[in-house]
């Protein structure tokens, strides 16, 4: 699926030109020898970021670049692609896309085109594929047309059930899918020598995670249990800073489980999905995008329970 006609060479490459400031919305973060974060805005997509509103990285290894997640747009991959580029000439050889949330996986064609091997976890391929059309539709409104600019909706070419290792170089990434969190193909990359783990969306920290209708909670607090089972020394969440386990207790974990034993409570004492806005969430009003998440996800978790 194309976002748009084709566009004549010349055309395209003048947009591209044109957006060399959207690199400014990004930040690099190295996080060990190696190992980076590429920090996008914590807030929503716009024209400005490309779609890149998450939290990318990137590993250089002595076979090339291993990039897990491409961004939410061509124009986007072509952004976090200048960040890797002010690191090393290495070409990325790998792309591990650990969901599908469009800027877990949009920018792939731009790192396709050079001939980077995609992988996703076979969940992840089939989230993105049912909500492609949903995905470009959104991303149009909020990115506009130039921001879509090249972007075609390209899927792994190697895809894994539950676990899949992974070596390039001297480095092993091991990279694992245990079941739905903030989407249903969601997946964490273990680096087991270097005791780093890039979560995807199982982690936010700095913002409030959002559980919606592509999540689930109760499964996103085991997701959430066998990532940290590894005891990383530095974590890369989905959105926020690289940070370490501790925050990402704090800032996902904790609210996860708070969320659904407040919930439960809720329920249990008679309360109507109509006045779940009751539900003391002022503990996490830290967070980042709060007034506009604590309600909606409190719903979800209401709609969720009622089928458990």
């Amino acid at each position: 699926m194309k976002a748009l006609k084709p566009l004549s060479t010349l055309l395209l490459l003048s947009i591209l030109c044109q957006t060399s400031w959207a690199v400014e919305r990004l930040t690099l973060q190295k996080v060990a020898n190696d190992i980076y974060a590429i920090v996008g805005e914590l807030g929503n997509r716009t024209e400005e970021n490309l779609g890149n509103n998450a939290t990318f990285g990137f590993v250089v290894t002595a076979e090339g670049v291993v990039l897990i997640d491409s961004g939410g747009t061509y124009l986007g991959a072509q952004e976090i692609d200048r960040m890797i580029k002010s690191v090393t000439d290495k070409p990325v050889v790998t792309v591990i896309n650990t969901g599908g949330q469009d800027h877990r996986w949009l920018g792939n064609g731009y790192f396709k085109q050079s001939g980077a091997e995609i992988i996703s976890s076979e969940e992840a391929v089939n989230d993105q594929k049912a909500r492609t059309q949903d995905q470009f539709f959104m991303l149009g409104n909020l990115v506009g047309d130039k921001g879509l600019v090249g972007t075609e909706a390209v899927y792994a070419d190697r895809t894994f059930t539950d676990e899949l290792e992974l070596i390039r170089g001297d480095t092993t990434f091991v990279i694992y899918h245990v079941g739905q969190a903030h989407t249903p193909g969601d997946s964490f990359i273990w680096l087991p020598e270097e005791e780093v783990v890039f979560t995807g969306d199982i982690v936010y920290v700095e913002r409030m995670l959002n559980v919606s209708t592509q999540s689930n909670s109760k499964s996103w607090v085991d997701v959430y249990q066998a990532m940290a089972a590894h005891k990383p020394q530095h974590l890369v969440p989905g959105h926020g800073r690289a940070t370490n386990l501790l925050q990402a207790n704090k800032d996902t974990y904790n609210y996860l489980v708070f969320l659904r034993n407040s919930v439960s409570e809720f329920m249990e004492n008679g309360g109507d999905i109509t006045d779940i806005g009751s539900v003391d969430q002022s503990e996490f009003t830290y967070l980042l995008n709060y007034e506009t998440l604590a309600g909606r996800n409190a719903q979800q978790v209401y709609t969720e329970m009622e089928w458990e």
